[in-house]
């Protein structure tokens, strides 16, 4: 977990809009906003992951025959390339040799090859002495150290390996050791190293339909062909293992890449029932899209190696739990039996905390010495840790110094390259791409509701307010404040044809306090019924999970929801359009014919496809709107949230064809937001 107190994508905020209006009236008596369904949208995502789980788990139990598992294991490598998409082509790597630490019983080799055109990745090459070549090779892949592959964990199981007698190519990971993308003159990152630099990139590339854990993966399959340019390499035995993050990758790569004989992932595998259960967020690059819609889990990842051998390595003290790791072995060790080739899945489970501690080393140096022969050692030799500038394969530390393209110049790129592709879409092709890229659920009727006890002395506009949870989805509320001169405690007024319904950007409770516009639109239209509207996740629905306080943290509870959404390829903009949708489905059962919307900040976005897909909504007012996803997508940082961001969208259409296409509903702007203005 990141520490509380860091800003959205690591960027300093602006104090909150709840302290901002604090101070703006602070002889108000203080009101935390309203937030009566903490648990509402936690509890909903673990009812659609179990959902997944079972619909895999049912796919799993059906094998019966070795043809049976050998077709499963073709589907879920079919299905993996589905969530990965279409790899590059392979460009030539420009390799080259920048130096050579000469050891006992090795050598280090600093290497620089591009995985992509002017891409530069740092690598070091382990290759023993007095051996006779070739011998078995293996590729390395770090965590989330901020020195990568210079961290003492990593270069000791790339020395062990190597005084055992294997080749050993470990790299560093984007946004760390010697990749840091988004560098200062002091070559330092701006942002954070590892995990902040990989949200910042990866939530940015979902707007050009990419995903960073592509990128990163496609770094490990360039580093084995590197490495199989060696002579010194056997190609009969090439295996892969990392830990954490690059646990991550290692499970990855066993899916994506089908040349490794052996693989070893330590401290990741588990299901993503259990770490969405634990309420664990990850990296952008460990939640490959539509992975939970078609049923995978991590298992199925390793599956795709089958019936090669696989050993899991967790630790019993890691927050990635270890029960989830047995029950991915248990799937594994089935299907493995099937394939008649029980022997080749293992697990290892050390006594540690998180970490590639010398014990899960040790099983790891074990399980490929027993594949390969090519040692018989139990335990790990005498390591020697290199100073980090020792093993740097740059001349001070960072390839930013030699001109290596950063991913947000590819991300920039791809998006122009969209906008100048892109068709111009009528209004009716325009509302079609937007309810299919939006992913839109089927509304049949006007959806129940629920009218909550009042709670007073909240200090709206109006005098008295009735809260009803609109039902959108099953477990799922959108909470709605109508406010009124009287007090009304039952269903809404039936009779008034016009009506105004506020999208909140955090709470409707504090905005309806707070937010000026509000008190103009009531006052310029004191017939019309008003309501606010929270759509799920802010305000009533604000989760409490991940953490104390973490919504508006990179790893928080915002953040969280929003990736998992990606992999059951339901966005979370087109659940909080769904949402408004339902809502106005709601308010015209009531009997309003005439909807105005009025939206701010993140509540703009829903607020700007609801409007421009229901025939109800006659008038639009949009304040903080962001101008559009381009912008976004072309800065090189940026403070809109990953759950404002639609994935695929620029392949489609943009923020502003959608509000040319809303002139014709009186669209009024107030004060748009570029990217860097999401507080």
């Amino acid at each position: 977990m990141l520490a509380t107190g860091v800003g959205l994508m690591g960027l300093s905020l602006a104090p909150s809009w709840w302290t901002q209006a604090l101070a703006a009236n602070p002889d108000a008596p203080p009101r935390e906003p309203l937030n009566r369904f903490p648990r509402m949208v936690q509890e909903y995502f673990v009812r659609r992951v179990r959902e997944a789980e079972r619909k895999g788990e049912t796919l799993r139990n059906a094998l019966k025959t070795k043809e049976d598992a050998q077709q499963y294991v073709a589907a879920v490598r079919e299905k993996i390339k589905t969530c990965f998409g279409p790899l590059p082509e392979k460009t030539p790597l420009n390799r080259r040799v920048t130096g050579i630490v000469d050891r006992d019983t090795y050598r280090i080799e600093k290497v620089i090859f591009e995985s992509r055109p002017n891409f530069l990745v740092t690598a070091n090459l382990y290759i023993p002495k007095g051996r006779k070549f070739p011998l078995p090779g293996v590729v390395g892949t770090c965590g989330h150290s901020d020195d990568g592959k210079a961290h003492e964990s990593y270069q000791s199981f790339s020395q062990g390996l190597a005084r055992m007698g294997y080749v050993v190519l470990i790299y560093d990971p984007l946004g760390q050791g010697e990749r840091i993308q988004y560098p200062d003159e002091q070559l330092k990152s701006r942002i954070g190293i590892g995990v902040k630099e990989h949200l910042l990139a990866g939530n940015q590339q979902f707007l050009i339909d990419e995903f960073l854990g592509t990128w990163r993966a496609w770094d490990g399959v360039r580093a084995l062909d590197y490495l199989l340019t060696r002579e010194e390499v056997d190609p009969r035995h090439v295996g892969i293992t990392g830990n954490s993050g690059g646990g991550t990758l290692t499970t990855w790569l066993c899916g994506i890449e089908p040349r490794w004989t052996m693989a070893a992932p330590s401290c990741f595998v588990t299901t993503f029932r259990r770490n969405m259960e634990n309420e664990l967020p990850a990296d952008t690059e460990q939640c490959p899209p539509r992975t939970l819609a078609l049923g995978l889990d991590h298992c199925d990842f390793l599956a795709a190696m089958a019936p090669k051998p696989v050993i899991i390595l967790s630790q019993e003290k890691d927050y990635f739990d270890t029960r989830g790791a047995a029950e991915a072995y248990a799937r594994l060790k089935r299907l493995y039996g099937l394939l008649g080739a029980e022997e080749n899945i293992a697990l290892f489970v050390g006594p540690r905390p998180h970490g590639y501690w010398i014990e899960n080393r040790e099983a790891m140096y074990r399980w490929f010495n027993h594949i390969t022969g090519v040692s018989d050692a139990k335990v790990e030799p005498q390591l020697t840790i290199e100073k980090d500038e020792t093993l740097w394969c740059t001349p001070r530390g960072q390839v930013a110094d030699l001109k290596s393209r950063p991913i947000t110049a590819f991300t920039r790129e791809r998006s122009q390259q969209l906008t100048r592709v892109r068709q111009a879409l009528t209004d009716d092709a325009l509302r079609a791409a937007v309810a299919e890229v939006l992913h839109l659920p089927e509304r049949k009727a006007a959806p129940d509701y629920r009218i909550l006890r009042p709670i007073g002395g909240r200090g709206y506009p109006k005098k008295s307010s009735t809260t009803y949870a609109v039902e959108t989805e099953p477990g799922i509320q959108a909470l709605i404040h109508l406010l009124t001169d009287q007090p009304h405690l039952a269903r809404p007024p039936q009779n008034i044809e016009r009506a105004v319904l506020y999208v909140a950007h955090h709470s409707s409770d504090a905005e309806l306090r707070d937010e000026s516009l509000i008190a103009e639109i009531i006052k310029d239209d004191p017939t019309a019924a008003f309501y606010a509207c929270d759509v799920r996740g802010i305000g009533e629905s604000k989760p409490d999970t991940c953490g104390k306080d973490t919504f508006l943290q990179p790893y928080g509870s915002d953040y969280f929801y929003a990736i998992h959404s990606v992999m059951l390829d339901y966005p979370y903009v087109g659940q909080k359009t769904h949402d408004l949708l339902c809502v106005l489905d709601w308010m015209a059962a009531n009997g309003h014919k005439d909807v105005h919307v009025l939206a701010k900040g993140w509540g703009a976005i829903p607020a700007t496809f609801a409007a421009l897909l229901s025939p109800l909504v006659t008038r639009v007012t949009l304040k903080n709107a962001l101008t559009s996803y381009a912008e976004v997508a072309e800065s090189e940082t940026y403070r809109w949230p990953l759950s404002s961001l639609l994935p695929g969208v620029l392949k489609r259409f943009d923020l502003p064809d959608c509000y040319r296409a809303l002139a014709s509903k009186k669209l009024k702007q107030i004060e748009t937001w570029g990217p860097m203005a999401a507080g």
